[in-house]
C-alpha cells in the first residue's frame, strides 16, 4: 500500500470514536434525567409530609392530595373520593392539568359518584369500588384511563385516590402504584389525625364540664360543720369519680339559725337536720339527682314536719323524676335537739347509722322501716327517737365503705366497719380523728395504691 494513503486511517478512527461517544452521552443524560425525576418526587413527598405535620385544617391538606398524586405519577389529573357517614360517595378534591377541561371532568366525576350509595356491612367494598370504576368509565369516556388505590384508616376503607390520564401509552407501573399508595397512606393518616383531634377536643370539653360539675357539687356540700351546743361534728366525702352520688348535709330547721347577721355564723341553739343519702349509680347522672334532692329537702325541712313527714313529702315530689331516670335514692334524715340531746330520725332504706354508747361501750343501729325514695309514690315512713348521753357517738355512712373490695375480691363488710368504729370511739380523740381512722382502715384493706370504686361518705356526731 502506498505511503500517501496512510493518513486516511486516522480519519476512520475519529469517526469511530465519535459514534462510540454518542451512546455514553445519551446514557448519562438519561441517568441525570432519572436523578432529577427522583429528586422531584422526593421533594414532593417531603413537602406532603411537611404539610401533614403543619396543617391543622384537614380540608387544606386534602386540597394538596390530587396535585401530589398527579405530579408523582406523571398523570393528567387525580381525583380524591371519600365515603360519607350516610353511605354516599363524594368527590372531595380534583386536580386536572388542563384548566379548559377541568370543569367537564369535575362534572363527569360528580355525576359518576352521585350514582353510588354504600350500605354499611351490606356489600363488600371491593364490589362498591368496581361500581365506582364502571361509573367513571361511563361518564369520562373510553379515552381516559383510570387507576385507583384505597384509602384505609384502621383497616377500614374510607375512600379512593384515582389518577387519570388521556395518554393511550400511560401504564400503571409498579413504581407509580407505590408512589400513589404513599400519597393515599398520607391521606389516611391525615384523616385519622383529624378524627383523633376532634375526639380530643370533645374529651377536653367534657373534662371541663365535669370539672365545673364537680366544683358545683363541692360547693353544695357543707364547707364546714356547724357549731351545735353540746356536740361536735366531723364529715368527709370521697367520690369515686369527679362527680358523685353521695350526699350529706347539715340543715338549720328554722330561719333564725341561718340569718346572715346571726351571731356565730353557721351556729344556733335550735334543732339541726343531719342527713346522709346515696343516689343509685355514680357520675354525672347521680350528681344531678343529688343536687336536685338537696334543694327539695332543704325546702321541706323549713315546713316543720317530723322526719318521717319530711321523707314522705320528699318522696312524693321526687317520684316522677326518679321514675323517669330509673334511679332511686336511699336517705337517712335526723334532727338533733341540743336542749334535751334527743335525736329524732327516719330512714328511707339507707345504711342504718351506728350508735356507740359511751356508758356500755357497745354499738347499736338507728333504723326504721321505709322504702327507697322514688320507688313508690305512696311509701310510708316511721319516726323514732334516741336519747343521747355525753360521750355517745353517732356515725352516718354510705355503703361505699362497707362494700370496698380488696384485690382478692373480699369486701370490707359491715362487721369489720363496726369493729373499727368501736375501736375508734374508745381510743380516738374527737370526731375528726374517728373519720380519719376509719378512712385509713378502709384504704389499707383495699390497698394503698387502689382507687375506691364507689363514693365514700362519713359523718360523725359526738356528744360532749
Amino acid at each position: 500500500m502506498p505511503v500517501s494513503q496512510l493518513p486516511s486511517q486516522p480519519t476512520d478512527n475519529n469517526s469511530s470514536a465519535t459514534t462510540d461517544v454518542t451512546p455514553v452521552v445519551a446514557l448519562k443524560e438519561l441517568v441525570a434525567r432519572l436523578h432529577r425525576e427522583q429528586n422531584k418526587i422526593q421533594d414532593l413527598l417531603s413537602s406532603l409530609g411537611f404539610a401533614l405535620r403543619s396543617f391543622n385544617n384537614l380540608n387544606q391538606f386534602l386540597e394538596l392530595i390530587p396535585l401530589m398524586a398527579t405530579r408523582v405519577t406523571d398523570a393528567d389529573g387525580s381525583a380524591l373520593f371519600l365515603y360519607k357517614p350516610n353511605g354516599q360517595v363524594r368527590l372531595e378534591q380534583l386536580h386536572w392539568q388542563d384548566s379548559h377541561q377541568r370543569k367537564n371532568i369535575r362534572k363527569a366525576l360528580e355525576i359518576a359518584s352521585s350514582q353510588i350509595t354504600l350500605v354499611p356491612n351490606a356489600a363488600p367494598l371491593a364490589s362498591a369500588t368496581g361500581i365506582l370504576d364502571d361509573q367513571m368509565h361511563r361518564y369520562l369516556g373510553p379515552d381516559v384511563q383510570i387507576f385507583g388505590t384505597a384509602i384505609l384508616v384502621k383497616h377500614t376503607e374510607r375512600g379512593w385516590l384515582y389518577v387519570l390520564s388521556r395518554d393511550p401509552e400511560y401504564s400503571w407501573t409498579e413504581t407509580r402504584q407505590k408512589l400513589v399508595r404513599l400519597v393515599a397512606d398520607q391521606t389516611a393518616v391525615a384523616i385519622e389525625n383529624d378524627e383523633l383531634a376532634v375526639e380530643l377536643r370533645k374529651k377536653e370539653r367534657l373534662d371541663q364540664e365535669l370539672e365545673i360539675g364537680a366544683e358545683i357539687q363541692r360547693r353544695l356540700l357543707p364547707r364546714q360543720c356547724p357549731t351545735i351546743p353540746g356536740a361536735v361534728l366531723a364529715a368527709r366525702c370521697k367520690p369515686a369519680n369527679r362527680v358523685g352520688g353521695d350526699y350529706y348535709d347539715f340543715i338549720a330547721t328554722n330561719n333564725n339559725q341561718i340569718q346572715p347577721n346571726a351571731k356565730n355564723n353557721g351556729s344556733g341553739s335550735g334543732r339541726w337536720g343531719l342527713v346522709i343519702g346515696d343516689v343509685m349509680g355514680k357520675g354525672v347522672p347521680a350528681g344531678l339527682i343529688m343536687t336536685m334532692m338537696r334543694g327539695m329537702l332543704r325546702g321541706e325541712v323549713l315546713h316543720g314536719n317530723s322526719p318521717a313527714g319530711i321523707l314522705q313529702n320528699l318522696n312524693r315530689v321526687m317520684y316522677a323524676d326518679l321514675e323517669n331516670s330509673h334511679r332511686f335514692v336511699t336517705l337517712f334524715y335526723s334532727e338533733y335537739n341540743p336542749h334535751n340531746r334527743v335525736l329524732s330520725y327516719s330512714n328511707a332504706a339507707h345504711n342504718p347509722p351506728l350508735w356507740w354508747h359511751a356508758a356500755t361501750k357497745t354499738v347499736s343501729r338507728l333504723d326504721t322501716l321505709g322504702m327507697l325514695i322514688g320507688l313508690d309514690a305512696n311509701s310510708q315512713y316511721e319516726d323514732a327517737q334516741a336519747q343521747l348521753e355525753p360521750g355517745d357517738t353517732i356515725i352516718y355512712y354510705t355503703d361505699g365503705l362497707t362494700d370496698a373490695a380488696a384485690a382478692s375480691g373480699d369486701r370490707f363488710d359491715e362487721e369489720n366497719f363496726i369493729a373499727d368504729f368501736n375501736t375508734a370511739c374508745k381510743y380516738c380523740n374527737g370526731p375528726q380523728e374517728i373519720v380519719d381512722y376509719l378512712f385509713d382502715q378502709v384504704q389499707k384493706f383495699i390497698g394503698a395504691d387502689k382507687q375506691n370504686t364507689d363514693d365514700m361518705t362519713l359523718v360523725v356526731l359526738q356528744i360532749i
